[in-house]
């Protein structure tokens, strides 16, 4: 088996992280909690099982990854760390690919799981809109209320606050968390996100998480009326996330993480400083080579 797995190693670093974030995304999909809740009509889950399976998705996608390529899993967030200067710029384009084929790929092995259920719960007929549509399986469509902008700001807040909760996840300064714990904060946070913000329009946050299903519908049958649905809507979960998580992130960096050398310390803190310093002098005086005697 050593042998073999010898064999099978990648020398290059950037497709061993692009397959790691491909495969990371790949497993992050939450489209087979959705598409078990929607074919057998509730019976089988609720809207809440659906945000559970996608935070728990996400959490076990960053654990397959983020040895490998730090699991960004999102082009919001690879770009976003562009814009900081904590990620290759050329890295940008390679790391969406990956993610915008692992969710393609995800969304095809839902459907080839669920296909029978999805034929019986449509009557065979692949449907955007309606009672028996599916597609809403794969990818995110408005919800009827929900008006052209508001569908916009409701996809630039919920990325904004997602993006500023995943920067402050990232800042060591402002705490520093242990090791394992990211993954599962990130799983916390998109479920809040589910629970508190998916009624408009299912909270996409990830434009390839949206963009690579979205791709296979209309390959695999829905047509394309998956781009017409909503007015069009079809763009807004692909810029919209962009902006908002520039915003948030860039929100963060200005009213948080800019001001970590300048906070004012407390007087407790300013204690512990005069404590410490004492004791260094005292251990240097000791050890001291030299001296009046």
């Amino acid at each position: 088996m050593e042998t073999l797995l010898k064999r099978c190693r990648i020398r290059s670093q950037i497709v061993r992280e692009c397959i790691a974030e491909f495969l990371g995304l790949y497993i992050l999909i939450g489209s087979g909690a959705a598409a078990q809740v929607i074919t057998s009509r509730g019976t089988h889950g609720n809207y809440l099982t659906i945000q559970l399976g996608s935070a728990l998705g996400a959490v076990f996608g960053i654990f397959v990854a983020r040895g490998v390529s730090g699991a960004h899993l999102n082009p919001v967030y690879s770009l976003s760390l562009c814009v900081l200067g904590r990620h290759p710029w050329r890295k940008l384009p390679l790391y969406s690919l990956s993610h915008l084929v692992g969710a393609f790929l995800g969304a095809a092995t839902v459907y080839l799981q669920y296909y029978d259920a999805i034929q019986a719960f449509s009557g065979g007929e692949l449907l955007v809109a309606g009672p028996n549509a599916t597609a809403g399986i794969f990818c995110s469509y408005p919800a009827d209320h929900l008006s052209f902008w508001g569908g916009l700001v409701d996809q630039v807040v919920a990325t904004a606050l997602f993006l500023l909760c995943c920067v402050a996840l990232e800042d060591q300064q402002n705490g520093p968390l242990p090791d394992g714990l990211h993954p599962v904060l990130v799983g916390a946070l998109i479920l809040t996100m589910g629970v508190s913000m998916g009624s408009n329009c299912g909270f996409p946050l990830n434009p390839a998480r949206d963009l690579g299903p979205r791709l296979f519908t209309f390959v695999a049958g829905w047509g394309e009326e998956v781009f017409k649905a909503g007015g069009g809507w079809w763009w807004v979960p692909i810029v919209a996330p962009f902006v908002g998580g520039l915003l948030g992130t860039l929100t963060y960096e200005v009213l948080i993480e800019a001001h970590h050398q300048t906070t004012p310390q407390s007087p407790q803190q300013e204690l512990e400083e005069v404590v410490v310093d004492s004791g260094n002098n005292s251990q240097n005086k000791k050890k001291s080579p030299g001296g009046p005697f």
